[in-house]
């Protein structure tokens, strides 16, 4: 059964210009797979960049700050992806940037491992209810005093609080195990 999380908006690329690049989530060890993912995420961001060319100093900054918000967006959601693949499933990781009118959507698929679901989809429940400034600091302050172990959602914080990002979550059965699920994780910036 899918089910969704926040103001999910399906993108299909025949209206919009856009970029997915797919990644093996088991192929390469973890630490290689970090330079790949700062890698990515900056190809992404400079890509993205040529939309907005920097003629003037107005449109050199909002082209440098589009630049830092997609690449750290997109590498905080592939190294999400990546840590949190279920390696069992043997599902690939796919990233996606759509250009709107008003609006960069990054959109990021993979599996998640069927016993950290739930508290996975409490996380999200409380990202998307409680007041993002007051989490950010309960998080932080968590992940300080070591109570945190790499789940500390700090990145999806860094987006609402610091890039205004809008955030949603779409899950979805593999076909091939009903136990396993997909989850693409979707981040808006207006423009």
């Amino acid at each position: 059964m899918t089910r969704i999380f926040g103001a999910f908006v399906e993108m299909s690329g025949h209206e919009y210009e856009y970029l997915k690049i797919h990644f093996s989530a088991t192929a390469t060890p973890l630490r290689q797979r970090r330079r790949n993912n700062g890698l990515s995420a900056d190809f992404l961001a400079d890509y993205l960049c040529t939309f907005f060319p920097g003629e003037d100093r107005l449109s050199a900054e909002k082209q440098a700050e589009i630049k830092d918000a997609v690449s750290y967006i997109a590498n905080e959601l592939l190294e999400n992806a990546m840590q949190f693949s279920h390696a069992p499933a043997d599902y690939s990781v796919s990233i996606a940037m759509y250009l709107e009118k008003d609006a960069i959507s990054l959109y990021v698929t993979n599996s998640i491992d069927p016993r950290a679901l739930e508290d996975f989809q409490h996380f999200i429940q409380r990202l998307l209810t409680e007041e993002s400034e007051a989490l950010y600091l309960e998080r932080l302050t968590r992940s300080i005093e070591g109570h945190v172990e790499g789940k500390s959602g700090l990145g999806f914080l860094t987006m609402l609080h610091t890039y205004g990002a809008t955030l949603a979550w779409k899950f979805e059965p593999l076909a091939q195990d009903t136990q396993v699920m997909a989850v693409t994780t979707m981040v808006r910036l207006a423009l």
